[in-house]
């Protein structure tokens, strides 16, 4: 499951690329822009971050402040390793939410000159957010004793 995210992402990384380079080569060889690239790009930009969320997390890429439980006591720096584990998974867990109501909320929106579907955008972000909380809640159960500028 974990390789297939990857090799989505790289998809979706690559045509995050793509779409602006050729906006810039048809501008300048064929003298006309392509209509909804930078609508499209948005959109790309948009799945890119929220779908590769899950893979952050499950790397142990999350933002802590390891100077600080790196100086505090084991049982301390155990205790608020949990915690912030426990908001991860909260945090995620609720936003997973809200994403999902938005899109209920809003089934007909779409893009202006697209018309992508305004599903498919909060669809990027309601993913990343429970493979997120999914990944928290298997760290909780299996904590790592791990160092540094991870989590667990």
């Amino acid at each position: 499951m974990r390789k297939l995210l990857e090799i989505v992402c790289v998809l979706l990384l690559a045509a995050l690329v793509a779409v602006p380079f050729i906006q810039i080569i048809a501008r300048e060889v064929i003298g006309s822009a392509i209509v909804g690239a930078e609508e499209l790009t948005r959109f790309l930009l948009i799945c890119t971050v929220f779908t590769a969320y899950p893979l952050v997390v499950a790397s142990h890429e999350n933002i802590v402040m390891s100077e600080l439980l790196d100086n505090l006591p084991h049982r301390l720096r155990r205790a608020l390793r949990f915690v912030i584990v426990a908001a991860g998974l909260a945090t995620c867990g609720f936003l997973a939410w809200v994403a999902f109501q938005n899109i209920m909320g809003n089934m007909r929106g779409a893009t202006p000159t697209l018309k992508i579907p305004f599903w498919v955008f909060m669809g990027a972000t309601t993913f990343g957010f429970a493979g997120a909380c999914l990944v928290h809640l298997f760290q909780m159960r299996r904590p790592n004793a791990g160092s540094g500028s991870v989590a667990l």
